[in-house]
C-alpha cells in the first residue's frame, strides 16, 4: 500500500505541489515547457502535439505563422515560404483589383452579347442555354456591383459620422442618392441546368468563370450528407470556394459555386428509412442558396475537418450557384404529364408522341422537377432553369474541330512540339463523332476515342526525325487502313 501511495504521489505532484500533466504522454510541465491548451481541458506537450500533426499530415500548410504553435522551426524555410506567400499575396492582390474594378463600374462587366460571343469561341452550340446563362450572370455582378457602390457609401459615412448606426447610414444613403431605386434591394438568382451527361454543363461554368476572372468551385452533390454523418456537409461546398480564391473572403464572395449531379440528392419514393443524402440536404442547402453567414475553415484536408485550422466567416448571399445534373427519368415525368390527355378520340394525343424526342427537358415545368423529388423551396432557390440539349452528329464534328481549345488542336499543338504536322480530313471528324454518338455519353467520349487512336502514333512518330507530316482519316478511325505518313522531303511513307 506504501508503495502504491508512493507512486500516486510522485505521478500527482513534482518539486513543491501539483503540476500540470501532458493528457497524451503523461510528463510534468517541468519536463517538457509550457503545454498548449485544447478545448476539453486537455493540456499537450509541444512533442506530442507535434507527432499528432505529422500523423493527420501538415495541417498547418497555408497558415499564417503566427498562428502556429511550434514557431520558427525553420527560419530559411520559413523565408522561402514568406517569398512565395508574397507571390501569391501579389498574384491574388492583382485578382481583387479586377474583381474591384468590375465591381466599382457596372459599365466594365461585359455584358450579356459579350459573355455569350466569348462562351461561342469555347463551348459550341446550346445557344439557348448561353443566352440565358449570360444574362443570369451579367445582373448576378450588377447587383454586386450596386451593393458594393452602397457598402462604400454607407462606410465613408459611418467614418464620418460616427454616431450613426449601419442601419441609419443606409437610410440616408437611399435618401440622399439619385437613383430613383435605391430603396430596392435586388435579389440573387441562382441557376438550376439541366442537360444530358456530356452535353457540356461543367464545362459551360468552368469557361464562365475563367472568363470572368472570378474564383469558382465545383462540388459533386452525391458526397453531400445530412450534417452527422459520414460524407461532406454542405458547408463544405463554400470551403471549397474559400480555398480555389486562396482563403481570400472578398473574392470568395464575389465566386461562383457548381454543384454538379444536383439530381442525386433527389427525395427518395421510400420514405420510411431516413434520407440523409436526399431531402435532408436540399434542406441544408437552403440557406446556403438564400444567403447567410456561415463559419467555413480555411484548408482543407484533415485539418479542416478535425476543427485544427482557423475559421473564416463567409457571406452566401453574393455567391452565385448554379446547380447541374443529367436528371435521368425526368423525360418520363415529363412525358407522363405531356400525354396526361390521351384517350380515343380526335383530339386526343398518343401515348408514344414524345418517345423520339431527345431534347424533352426543354419542356420541364417546376411540376416535373416536385414530381422527380425536388421540394418546392429548393427549386424556389433556383430561379433560372435552363436545359441543354442533347448532342447530335454535327455538334459533336464541331465540338472535335472548331473551338480555340478543341481536342483536335490539342493533339495538333502535341505533334508539332515534335515537329509534325497533323490534319484531320473532314470525314475523319464525322467518324469520330459517329463513335462517339454510339458511346452515348456526349462530348465525354471524345478525349477517350482520341486516346485509343493516337497513343500508337505518338508512340513510333518521334522515332523517325524525318517525318513531317500525318494525314488522319476515316479509314484509319475504323481501323480499315492506316494513316498517311509525309516525310519531310515530300515522299509518302508506305502503309
Amino acid at each position: 500500500m506504501a508503495d502504491n501511495n508512493n507512486t500516486a504521489n510522485s505521478s500527482g505532484s513534482s518539486g513543491n505541489g501539483s503540476s500540470k500533466r501532458c493528457s497524451s504522454c503523461g510528463r510534468p510541465e517541468s519536463e517538457v515547457g509550457r503545454l498548449i491548451h485544447l478545448p476539453n481541458n486537455l493540456e499537450v506537450c509541444q512533442d506530442c502535439m507535434r507527432r499528432s500533426i505529422e500523423m493527420i499530415g501538415n495541417v498547418w500548410n497555408g497558415m499564417d505563422p503566427s498562428n502556429n504553435p511550434f514557431g520558427n522551426l525553420n527560419p530559411v524555410q520559413e523565408k522561402n515560404k514568406t517569398d512565395e506567400k508574397s507571390e501569391e499575396k501579389k498574384d491574388e492582390y492583382e485578382d481583387n483589383d479586377s474583381i474591384i474594378e468590375m465591381l466599382k463600374d457596372f459599365k466594365s462587366i461585359p455584358m450579356p452579347h459579350e459573355i455569350k460571343a466569348m462562351l461561342d469561341d469555347y463551348v459550341i452550340g446550346q445557344d439557348r442555354a448561353k443566352r440565358i446563362i449570360s444574362v443570369a450572370v451579367y445582373n448576378h455582378y450588377k447587383r454586386l456591383s450596386s451593393r458594393y457602390k452602397e457598402n462604400k457609401a454607407v462606410e465613408e459615412l459611418m467614418g464620418k459620422d460616427k454616431k450613426l448606426t449601419e442601419a441609419e447610414a443606409r437610410q440616408q444613403v437611399a435618401s440622399e442618392s439619385n437613383d430613383p431605386f435605391a430603396d430596392v434591394e435586388l435579389e440573387k438568382s441562382n441557376i438550376l441546368m439541366l442537360g444530358p451527361t456530356g452535353s457540356g454543363k461543367t464545362y459551360l461554368v468552368k469557361t464562365l468563370a475563367k472568363l470572368l476572372k472570378v474564383p469558382l468551385a465545383i462540388a459533386d452533390a452525391t458526397t453531400l450528407t445530412e450534417a452527422g454523418y459520414i460524407g461532406d456537409d454542405v458547408e463544405s461546398v463554400v470551403s471549397k470556394l474559400l480555398t480555389a480564391a486562396n482563403n481570400d473572403v472578398f473574392k470568395t464572395e464575389c465566386g461562383i459555386v457548381f454543384v454538379d449531379e444536383i439530381d442525386k440528392i433527389a427525395r427518395k419514393a421510400d420514405e420510411r428509412a431516413r434520407d440523409i443524402r436526399g431531402e435532408s440536404v436540399q434542406q441544408a442547402m437552403l440557406k446556403l442558396l438564400e444567403g447567410s453567414k456561415i463559419e467555413v475553415p480555411m484548408g482543407s484536408g484533415a485539418g479542416a475537418r478535425m476543427g485544427l485550422v482557423p475559421q473564416a466567416t463567409v457571406d452566401t448571399s453574393n455567391i452565385l450557384f448554379i446547380c447541374g445534373g443529367a436528371f435521368s427519368g425526368l423525360d418520363e415525368v415529363i412525358k407522363k404529364r405531356l400525354t396526361k390527355s390521351a384517350a380515343i378520340g380526335f383530339n386526343s394525343s398518343l401515348k408514344d408522341a414524345f418517345d423520339e424526342d431527345d431534347d424533352l427537358l426543354m419542356k420541364t415545368t417546376n411540376e416535373d422537377l416536385r414530381n422527380y423529388g425536388m421540394i418546392p423551396e429548393f427549386i424556389g432557390r433556383l430561379p433560372v432553369v435552363m436545359s441543354l440539349h442533347a448532342l447530335d452528329r454535327d455538334m459533336l464534328v464541331k465540338i472535335i474541330r472548331d473551338p480555340k481549345n478543341s481536342i483536335s488542336r490539342q493533339y495538333q499543338k502535341l505533334f508539332f512540339i515534335d515537329g509534325v504536322d497533323l490534319e484531320f480530313t473532314q470525314d475523319a471528324y464525322e467518324a469520330i463523332a459517329q463513335k462517339a454518338l454510339e458511346k452515348k455519353t456526349g462530348a465525354r467520349a471524345i478525349r477517350a476515342i482520341m486516346e485509343s487512336l493516337m497513343t500508337d502514333l505518338m508512340y513510333e512518330i518521334p522515332r523517325d526525325r524525318n517525318i513531317g507530316r500525318v494525314i488522319i482519316d476515316a479509314d484509319f478511325v475504323n481501323k480499315q487502313g492506316s494513316p498517311k505518313v509525309e516525310m519531310k522531303d515530300g515522299n509518302l511513307l508506305p502503309g
